[in-house]
């Protein structure tokens, strides 16, 4: 069963891709990530003296500031269950963080993106410091979509990327909805959005890079290519359409990584011939 879709692309094609880093002068490090209409520009600062509120003498703090498109007025959204997990084993997941969450949206976003953050960095290299990642939305037709949160992360991802954070691995975002009927399509339109029956949204490591060494390749012992970092689902959809959710999902983020690496590929050849 094929489903319509209005921009005429089929149900596993994602919107046009862009990229770019060091977009941002004062920052230590920034990156835009666009799909479609939808833009998303992030920008890191630090790692800085950490202040008493984010003070951990023993690994770095990160906060996220989230600041919605210009006239853009925050609403409330229908709740999300987000988990935070670190491996599978046997087909079960190990979960270490869930949440049942309602309310601002722009709250809501920073806590999904701080946490999946928090996944991927290495916070042990400078502690009692924090890193804060300023998320700007600049395009999204004007209301809250659900597609922000997904190019958010990717957004964050690259700027931590450009601004030299050690990072335990790369990651990318994608979100999948439900249709009525059962079907399942890859990252909607707003105007898709609207008719949809369910949303989750999924965010992988990424799974091969050439710089890493094979017992690098595995996160808790389980092969990358298992892993899932973050997981948001809004709505309802039974276990089997939520595991077709993420078969799917899986596939894309594999041409999502290979074009994440081409995207920072230039600039980490670029600065390693500097270097030398």
């Amino acid at each position: 069963m094929e489903i319509d879709r209005v921009d005429g692309r089929t149900a596993n094609q994602l919107r046009p891709l862009a990229c770019s880093r060091s977009v941002l002068n004062r920052a230590h490090g920034s990156a835009s990530w666009s799909q479609g209409d939808t833009k998303v520009l992030a920008g890191v600062y630090g790692p800085k003296a950490g202040t008493k509120k984010n003070e951990n003498p023993e690994k770095t703090c990160i906060e996220v500031i989230w600041k919605p498109c210009t006239g853009q007025i925050g609403g409330t959204i229908k709740p999300l269950v987000a988990l935070f997990l670190t491996n599978k084993f046997d087909g079960i997941w190990d979960i270490i963080f869930t949440l049942k969450l309602k309310g601002n949206p722009e709250k809501e976003y920073e806590m999904i993106v701080k946490r999946t953050l928090q996944s991927i960095c290495i916070l042990t290299i400078h502690p009692n410091t924090t890193i804060s990642v300023i998320v700007q939305v600049v395009s999204d037709d004007g209301s809250v979509s659900f597609m922000l949160l997904p190019c958010a992360i990717n957004a964050a991802c690259a700027a931590l990327v450009d601004a030299g954070i050690p990072l335990k691995h790369l990651a990318v975002a994608i979100c999948c909805c439900l249709a009525e009927s059962g079907y399942v399509i890859l990252d909607p339109t707003k105007l898709e959005e609207q008719k949809m029956k369910a949303f989750t949204y999924l965010v992988f490591p990424n799974s091969i890079l050439s710089g890493l060494t094979e017992g690098s390749l595995k996160m808790e012992g389980e092969p990358m290519e298992h892993a899932i970092i973050t997981s948001v689902t809004r709505g309802a959809m039974s276990v089997d359409d939520y595991l077709h959710c993420l078969e799917r999902g899986r596939a894309a983020s594999a041409k999502m990584s290979a074009f994440l690496r081409r995207s920072l590929q230039p600039q980490v050849s670029t600065d390693s011939s500097k270097a030398g």
